[in-house]
């Protein structure tokens, strides 16, 4: 098998790359209130299916209250041990630096932008709870 079937993904749908050493200070940016990190790996089917499906309907993976990242759990393994692994793709919704959540495996188109939309509204219920 190639390594992907969907070698312009990230050109496509571009993510901020970050590697063990970075991820934090990346999470603390923000510039965004959730972040997705996509973790992957090379020579995996699920995650050319999650990208297959993700630039098919691009403009449903695209929020403004979100922005990507996304690391390579074989370049990175150290990534994979922190998050607890046992398969890829794994997706992790975070608030600056607090997980609210992990969608593994890929759970198809619906069910994944379900859950981020989740989260969306949940961030619009904090604000309006939040003392003004």
């Amino acid at each position: 098998m190639t390594e992907t079937t969907v070698p312009d993904f990230f050109w496509k749908f571009p993510m901020q790359r970050v590697r063990t050493s970075d991820l934090d200070a990346a999470l603390a940016d923000a510039s965004t209130p959730l972040t997705i990190l996509f973790l992957w790996g090379h020579d995996c089917p699920n995650r050319d299916i999650a990208k297959r499906e993700i630039l098919a309907s691009i403009e449903r993976f695209q929020w403004p209250q979100v922005r990507w990242l996304h690391g390579n759990v074989y370049e990175q393994p150290e990534l994979a041990t922190r998050f607890g692994l046992h398969g890829i793709p794994a997706f992790f919704v975070f608030r600056g630096t607090r997980k609210l959540g992990r969608l593994t495996p890929w759970p198809g188109l619906e069910a994944f932008v379900g859950a981020i939309e989740t989260q969306i509204a949940a961030l619009v219920v904090a604000r309006v709870d939040e003392p003004q």
